[in-house]
C-alpha cells in the first residue's frame, strides 16, 4: 500500500466545526482522494511536519486555552504524543525552522507569538518564549488589537509574523530575539494575512482590503492588485462591492504563477509573476465554499473549502488550475499538508 499523501486539519464540534480532527488521505494518480485514517483531536486548524523526524505538529484553535499538539506520523493515522499550551488564545498557524530547532506559534486571539525550542527528539522543551504585542488598526471591527496570523521562517533564519490587527510584519532574529528595528508597518487597513518571499520580493494577502501587495526586501511597497475580479454576495472589498477575504497564497514550483484563494467569491486567482508586477491571468471556482487553504502536489492542487465540508481537487495544466469535479468530504477543513 502506498504511503498516504495528505493530512487535513480542521475544526471540530467543540471549535464551531464538524470535522473529526485530523484526516489522512491517499492521493491517486488521477488526483482522486481516498480517506485512509482519522485522529480525534480538538480543533487542529493548521498542521506542519518536522523537517527530518516522523512528527507532525498542530495548533489547537481554542479560544480559552489554545494548544499545541505533537503527533507521531504513523500509518494509517497520526498518533497523539503530547499537548502543550500555545501561549495565547485561538492559535491559527505555526512554523518550524529548517533545522527543526524552533517551533513558532501565531495566536490570533490575543496576538501573542510563542516559540518553543525543540529537543533532538523533536519534542517541545519546557519554558517557551512568549511575545505579546499591542496596537490596533483603522478597522475597529477587526483591528481592535493585535492578531498574529501567519508565522514563517524566512531568509537568514528570521521569523516573520503577519499581524492582521496592527497592519504589521513582526520580526524575530535567529534564537528568537525581537528585531532591534521592531515590526515593519504595512498598508493601513489591509489586514495582512498570509505571505511568501520570492527573489527579493514579499507578496502579502490583505484579508481586509481584498488585495495582494508586493514589497521589496527593504519593505517598500512596490505594487498592489485586487486579489479577485469576482464579487461575492456581501461585504465591502470585491470589485463590485462584494465581499472578498483572501486567505492563502502560494507560488508554482517554477515561480511563474502566484495563486490566491478568495473567500466570498470562492475562487482561486492566478497571477503571472514578474518581480513586483502581478498580472491576473485566470480566476477559477475553488470547488466549494470558503476556500481557507490549499496545497500543491505536482500537477494537482487541493483546496480546503471550509464551509462546504470538502477538499476539492483541481488539475494544474500549464500552471492554470482546472476544476475536476472531484472532492473529498471532510468536515470544516482548514488546512492541507502534503507529505
Amino acid at each position: 500500500m502506498s504511503r498516504p499523501g495528505l493530512v487535513i486539519g480542521g475544526y471540530t464540534s467543540d471549535t464551531e466545526g464538524s470535522g473529526p480532527g485530523l484526516t489522512v488521505a491517499r492521493s491517486h494518480a488521477d488526483g482522486r482522494l481516498e480517506t485512509v485514517g482519522e485522529t480525534t483531536v480538538s480543533g487542529p486548524s493548521f498542521v506542519v511536519a518536522h523537517p527530518r523526524l516522523p512528527l507532525l505538529y498542530a495548533v489547537l484553535e481554542r479560544a480559552a486555552d489554545g494548544g499545541l499538539a505533537v503527533f507521531a506520523d504513523d500509518a494509517p493515522a497520526p498518533r497523539l504524543l503530547a499537548e502543550h499550551p500555545s501561549g495565547g488564545s485561538l492559535p491559527c498557524h505555526l512554523a518550524l525552522d529548517p533545522e527543526g530547532r524552533w517551533l513558532a506559534i501565531a495566536n490570533y486571539g490575543d496576538g501573542t507569538v510563542t516559540a518553543y525550542r525543540l529537543g533532538e527528539d523533536g519534542m517541545p522543551e519546557p519554558g517557551p518564549l512568549m511575545f505579546p504585542h499591542e496596537g490596533r488598526g483603522p478597522r475597529p471591527d477587526r483591528q481592535e488589537g493585535p492578531h498574529a496570523h501567519q508565522a514563517v521562517f524566512g531568509p537568514g533564519g528570521v521569523l516573520y509574523v503577519t499581524d492582521l490587527g496592527t497592519d504589521q510584519m513582526r520580526r524575530f532574529l535567529p534564537g528568537m530575539r525581537p528585531h532591534p528595528d521592531g515590526p515593519v508597518r504595512l498598508a493601513p487597513g489591509s489586514g495582512p494575512r498570509h505571505f511568501l518571499h520570492h527573489e527579493g520580493h514579499w507578496y502579502v494577502t490583505g484579508e481586509l482590503d481584498g488585495s495582494v501587495r508586493v514589497y521589496d526586501d527593504e519593505w517598500r511597497e512596490a505594487g498592489a492588485v485586487r486579489a479577485s475580479g469576482v464579487s461575492g454576495e456581501s461585504g465591502v472589498s470585491g470589485e463590485s462591492g462584494g465581499e472578498n477575504l483572501p486567505s492563502h497564497i502560494a507560488l508554482s514550483a517554477d515561480g511563474r504563477h502566484l495563486y490566491v484563494a478568495n473567500r466570498g467569491p470562492d475562487t482561486l486567482s492566478v497571477f503571472e509573476v514578474d518581480g513586483p508586477r502581478l498580472t491576473m491571468t485566470a480566476e477559477v471556482p475553488s470547488g466549494g465554499s470558503w476556500p481557507r487553504h490549499f496545497a500543491i502536489d505536482g500537477d494537482h492542487l487541493y483546496v480546503a473549502n471550509q464551509r462546504s465540508d470538502s477538499v476539492a481537487v483541481l488539475a494544474l495544466r500549464d500552471g492554470l488550475p482546472e476544476p475536476t469535479g472531484q472532492a473529498l468530504t471532510v468536515g470544516t477543513p482548514s488546512c492541507v499538508l502534503i507529505r
